[in-house]
């Protein structure tokens, strides 16, 4: 699989409701947006990337890369944000990656790449400090169907349609805090003291 075999997608269309309903992506880390970090980690390691958003959508536009919406409505889950992102990919894989996920493994699609490779499956997941991380995976585009007709029948869960799916999940290791998310103030106070020493 050649790099530029992958398309990325960052999901940024989530209500952040574990944050009082702000638009996570957006929320300052070290006086940057929480993206921003995520960009800088992800865009290198992907041929083009989109990112999906509901919300404040001129503001995504300024990070330079084209913004999606949902074409499922009521913020139905990150489904919905792939769904969107496989309609538009014109590359055999999607990579994906939530926006508030700023220390994420450099190495991240590399490993996917070769865990789908190696298997000849359809999704690659991260597992990370024992569990799946279902927002970080790698998807083939043949798959744009089947997400589609889970989306209409009411499927929502993340996990459930990847276990419909061929799948290889690829283990980086018993350290799950390159894959850990913002989800409260606590967090973003810890993750913007880990930013401003790095």
């Amino acid at each position: 699989m050649k790099a530029t075999d992958i398309t990325g997608v960052i999901l940024a269309g989530g209500h952040g409701s574990r944050l009082g309903g702000e638009d996570k992506g957006l929320v300052e880390v070290a006086e940057r947006p929480m993206i921003a970090y995520v960009v800088d980690r992800f865009a290198p390691q992907v041929n083009s990337l989109f990112i999906n958003a509901n919300r404040n959508i001129n503001t995504y536009q300024e990070l330079g890369y084209p913004v999606i919406r949902d074409t499922v409505e009521d913020f139905a889950g990150p489904l919905a944000g792939i769904a969107a992102a496989l309609e538009r990919c014109d590359s055999p894989y999607l990579a994906i990656s939530p926006c508030d996920s700023p220390f994420l493994p450099t190495n991240l699609v590399a490993r996917l790449a070769e865990g789908l490779a190696d298997s000849q499956a359809m999704v690659s997941v991260a597992i990370g400090g024992g569990r799946p991380q279902p927002v970080f995976a790698m998807i083939s585009v043949q798959l744009r169907r089947s997400l589609n007709d889970y989306l209409v029948d009411g499927g929502r869960k993340i996990m459930g349609w990847y276990r419909q799916q061929d799948l290889v999940e690829v283990d980086f290791g018993p350290d799950g805090s390159p894959f850990a998310n913002i989800n409260s103030p606590d967090e973003l106070a810890a993750a913007a003291l880990r930013l401003a020493k790095s």
